[in-house]
């Protein structure tokens, strides 16, 4: 028989490829004589980076960015020089797993070093960026991310914000002098929208250390942006499935960079030919970390 082993991460435990691995040891043990095909998938979060390179067939490479507590660390993301077609995961910056577990606080993190990466994406020549935002340690709406690449953000007096959580007093955007990224499809593993009960701030918060007297901060906040930017671009971006994904990274790449919003599932699905291989397979295995309430957000 022919088996498909093609499993998601194990948030906390295991990669897709060590899963992978695990369940292929596994099946081999009682079933010696079937051939098994391994086939790591994301749908957008921790891991989608390497297992999109695997489908693609990209080349590493690397930068020195910030991580979300603004500390400097090394990142990798992936290119075809040829196609000029890049792949980056934005947790290699903004992940929570790159922080001591209750160290910082998200009013203290932001996504400066997802623009980092972005802009060496830009200057390196690749034309088409294939992004996974999935496993973010910030609650920001980009906000971080946008400064880096040039967005200037102005309360009633004139004076630049410099954290997000300043952003209540938003007043108004100023773009950047160039363009120095490249297009953008996010791969998102989410449909929740910006603000409301099941927007960024109510739904993910509590996992990257906001306790529910934070949220009125973090909605006012993202209220005012999310105002500001409809009124400034003339469409709320806000509204829009996926824009609450990471932290509200999802509108912030949306709104700064640009960027079309599509199912991490159907990216991986259509790069990695999945379903010409379920045709060629007797069985299909496949798993993830939990099955919960979020699994019905679009996971």
């Amino acid at each position: 028989r022919r088996v498909l082993i093609v499993p998601d991460k194990f948030k906390g435990s295991l990669s897709a490829h060590e899963a992978a691995g695990a369940i292929a040891r596994g099946w081999a043990a009682a079933c010696p004589e079937d051939t098994l095909v391994l086939l790591p998938m994301s749908d957008g979060g921790d891991g989608f980076g390497l297992v999109m390179a695997g489908a693609l067939g990209l080349e590493e490479r690397h930068v020195e960015v910030v991580d979300a507590a603004g500390q400097a660390r090394p990142a990798t993301w992936w290119l075809d020089s040829e196609s000029a077609q890049a792949v980056v995961e934005t947790a290699q910056s903004n992940g929570l797993a790159l922080l001591p577990r209750g160290q910082f606080h998200p009013f203290d993190l932001d996504t400066r070093g997802v623009g980092q990466l972005l802009l060496a994406v830009g200057q390196a020549g690749a034309t088409q960026c294939l992004t996974g935002i999935g496993g973010s340690a910030t609650n920001d709406g980009g906000f971080g991310m946008a400064r880096a690449l040039g967005w200037v953000f102005l309360d009633k007096e004139g004076r630049e914000i410099g954290q997000w959580t300043g952003l209540d007093g938003l007043a108004e955007i100023e773009s950047p002098t160039k363009r120095d990224w490249p297009d953008v499809m996010v791969a998102s593993d989410v449909h929740n929208p910006l603000l409301g009960v099941d927007g960024a701030t109510r739904v993910y918060g509590p996992q990257k250390g906001m306790c529910p007297e934070d949220f009125a901060k973090a909605d006012a906040c993202f209220e005012r942006l999310a105002k500001i930017t409809a009124e400034t671009f003339g469409s709320d971006f806000s509204v829009t499935p996926g824009a609450g994904a990471a932290g509200g990274l999802g509108f912030g790449l949306m709104a700064f960079v640009g960027a079309t919003i599509e199912s991490g599932f159907e990216v991986f699905s259509k790069a990695s030919d999945l379903e010409a291989k379920i045709g060629q397979a007797d069985f299909v295995v496949t798993a993830e970390g939990a099955i919960d309430e979020q699994t019905l957000m679009g996971k």
